[in-house]
Order: C-alpha cells, then structure tokens, then sequence
C-alpha cells in the first residue's frame, strides 16, 4: 500500500473553480464513505478548506486509485470530470506526505504560515476517524503532519508573515476601515468555525450569528472574546443594520448574505470580508452603493510571503519530519516479520515446555523447577533472535530491506497468514491526535 494524494487548491485552480468544486457538511462524509468503498483504496481523509479541497488515500495501485478519487471527487462537487482535470494535481509515496506536511505548517497557504490550518488538518483526519475511514497508515501519517506543524509554530517565527486569511482580509480593507482596522468597530460574525473564532477573538464589539445558537456560543464564551450576543441567522438584516464589519466563514452549500437582506440605509460603509468557499455573500452584495466585499478571489491575488530563513527553518523541519516518517514506515514494514518470528520461536518453546512437563518425574525435576528451565529456555531463543531482528529493523531502509526480511520469512518458514494478521493489527492509541 501506499499514500496518495489527489487535488485541487489556490495554487492550480481560480476562486471560482474552488467554489464549485467545495466539498463540506453530508457530502464530504459520503465522499470520505464512497472513497474509502473503492477497491484500490483502503484508507482514506479528505481536506477541505476555503483554498483547497485534497483527498489522501492508502491504495494498492496507483493509476486506479488516481481513476477513482478523480472520478467521485467530480460526482460529489457536481463539476463534470472534464471540467475538474485540468485542475487537478497528484502526488505520491513520498511527495504525498512531504505535501501533507507542507500543507500543515502553513507553506502552501494563501498567507504563508498561516495558523488555521493545522486545525484544519486535524479536523480532517478526526473526521475520517469517525467515519471509520482512516487507520494505521494514514493514522501515523496525521500525526507526523501535526507534529510538523506544532513544530513549525514552536520553533520558528513563519507565523510573523500574517495572522492568517482574516488579517489580509483586514489588511485589504484598510482603505474603509483606516489603521485601527477591527479596533473599536462593531462586528458581525457570521459562522462559528474556527475562522470565525479567530475573529471573535480580533475584534472589539462583536455579535455571533449562526444557524445553531449552541455552537454560536462557543467562540462567544472564549477568554478575550467581547460578545455582546448571539443570534440566529434569521436575525441578520437587524444584526447587519448595526454593524460596521461583516465577517463571514459558514459551511454553507448556498449563499448566506443576499443582497436583499443588507439594509439600504445603512449600505453605505459596510464592510464584508468573506472567507468561505464557497462563498456566503451573493456577488449582488458588492454591487451595492457604498458596500465593500472582500472574497477569496482578492486574497488569492495579494498571497503575502514570509521571511526567507523563516521558510528555511520551516523546510529544515519538514525534511526531519520526513525522514522520522519514512524510518518509521521502514520499520513497520519489517515489523511484523520480527513479530511473527517471535511468536514461532515462543510457541516452539512451549511446545518443548510441555513436552518436559509430561515426561520429568517429581524426583527429577526437585534440583531444577520447571519455571526456572522456561527462563533459561526462553533467554537462550532471545539471545539468539537478537541478532537477526536487529539487522532486518536496520535494513529496513534501504533498497534490499524487504529481501533481508523476506529470507527471514523463508529461513525460518513463517505463515503467511502470521505475518499478515500483525500487519493489520491497530496500533495502540492510534485515534489519538496531537
């Protein structure tokens, strides 16, 4: 098996493109169930973010597995296959995770090192965990992409090249909102993910709308949060009518701000900075005296950059992350070789115990206690396995890895089926992410 990577995002397709192609809500689970069904595929999560929509599956062939993911992915973000292709990039074995990587530490963001988006990362791969959708290999492959990004944000200062896609929104608007930007001004905030909160948490006077009032006070209730109230989206021309600033990041299939909701004596001023894709705000809205829409076509276009040794330090890590991941992967391969020999030498072992037990008089075995000669036996079958397993474990990377561990298979005529049930054995913990 292995990892492949199928995609689209700000980089290879338009704003408008990403939009019709945006994955979310009851379609991204069925895309993440119809994936994970195909016959190349066997694990799979999907990332879906404003910028970039990218499936990472665990397949056994790659051009079918490549057939297959282009093929739903069209199905589910109803844009013809066609039409979907030209903008689409594939990457595998190592290049998937080195991308993976990449994407978690913020490089392959609209604004390089963005926060949002290892967050965005971990949703992604705790909701194909739910699904039942992700295991071992993608499982050990989340947890190397958040580590990494973890890292990147410990270690380095990629974070100074902007707070992410609301700063830039903020940056852009500065024409209308002056230098104070969100300070002292009153903001709608519409949505409660993650991106929301992270303006709930920018600004001065805020009120929260969203569809579900529980959620909505999540965000609210965080330390620093100026919530003035939450409401209902049913609320919104009155909430718009006292506001200077509209934020906007739903999970929305459909437009959530239409032009008829914005109150026309006080279009003249507002502000909207949408950040969903697709987008919340009918294009209508921008077309209103005085009104600014600040989209994701406008951030695509001013993708800020990040200081050149701050990349450096970003690269340096992912390179030990990749290194780390791939010794890693080495030594699984061989590990269930290493395990499936011990287990024969133990039951041989015990078949010999037995063996004794039924044959040893009490007379004979008084100077020496069955225990102590299963100790001896068993130290002797250490000593001499010890040599072997080490050797595989540090082959295990090289180019004749899986020969060293496929003459052990031979040498010491290990079951097929041994060997195979410890390869799809769960790893301890495995659902558990950083």
């Amino acid at each position: 098996m292995s990892v492949l990577a199928v995609g689209l995002s700000h980089k290879s397709a338009s704003m408008a493109v990403l939009e019709r192609a945006a994955v979310s809500g009851d379609t991204l689970g069925k895309l993440l169930h119809d994936v994970a069904q195909a016959e190349p595929v066997a694990e799979v999560f999907v990332v879906s973010t404003c910028n970039r929509i990218e499936v990472y599956a665990d397949v056994d062939r790659f051009h079918a597995g490549v057939t297959v993911i282009c093929e739903l992915l069209a199905r589910h973000s109803g844009v013809p296959l066609d039409d979907l292709t030209p903008h689409l990039y594939v990457h595998y074995e190592d290049r998937a995770v080195s991308h993976l990587l990449a994407v978690a530490c913020g490089l392959d963001s609209v604004v390089v090192g963005e926060e949002q988006v290892v967050g965005q990362v971990r949703a992604a791969i705790k909701l194909a965990a739910r699904q039942g959708t992700v295991g071992r290999v993608l499982g050990d492959l989340g947890r190397a992409a958040l580590r990494a990004g973890k890292r990147t944000r410990a270690e380095t200062g990629i974070g100074r090249a902007g707070a992410g896609l609301l700063g830039l929104g903020v940056e852009l608007a500065a024409p209308r909102l002056g230098e104070q930007g969100l300070a002292g001004r009153d903001v709608l905030v519409v949505g409660a993910g993650s991106m929301s909160a992270l303006a709930v948490a920018t600004a001065a006077r805020i009120v929260v709308a969203n569809r579900t009032r529980r959620k909505a006070e999540r965000p609210a209730a965080r330390p620093g949060a100026a919530v003035t109230r939450v409401v209902g989206l049913g609320d919104l021309p009155a909430a718009m009518a006292e506001a200077d600033v509209v934020i906007c990041c739903t999970g929305a299939a459909g437009y959530v701000i239409t032009a008829d909701l914005v109150p026309a004596w006080r279009r003249g001023g507002l502000v909207f900075l949408d950040l969903a894709m697709p987008r919340d705000v009918e294009p209508a809205v921008a077309e209103l005296p005085g009104v600014t829409v600040i989209g994701m076509d406008a951030l695509s276009e001013h993708r800020t950059g990040a200081d050149t040794d701050d990349v450096a330090a970003v690269r340096a890590i992912l390179e030990t992350e990749l290194a780390a991941y791939r010794s890693a992967v080495d030594a699984a391969r061989v590990a269930p070789v290493v395990v499936a020999l011990r287990a024969k030498a133990a039951c041989v072992v015990d078949a010999e115990l037995a063996r004794l037990a039924g044959r040893l008089t009490s007379e004979a075995a008084s100077g020496l206690s069955l225990d102590e000669l299963a100790q001896a036996m068993r130290r002797v079958v250490d000593k001499l396995l010890h040599e072997p397993t080490v050797r595989v474990k540090e082959h295990a990377g090289s180019p004749k890895g899986e020969d060293y561990a496929a003459a052990l298979r031979v040498l010491f005529d290990l079951e097929p089926r041994a060997v195979q049930v410890v390869t799809r054995a769960p790893t301890p913990g495995q659902e558990e992410l950083p």
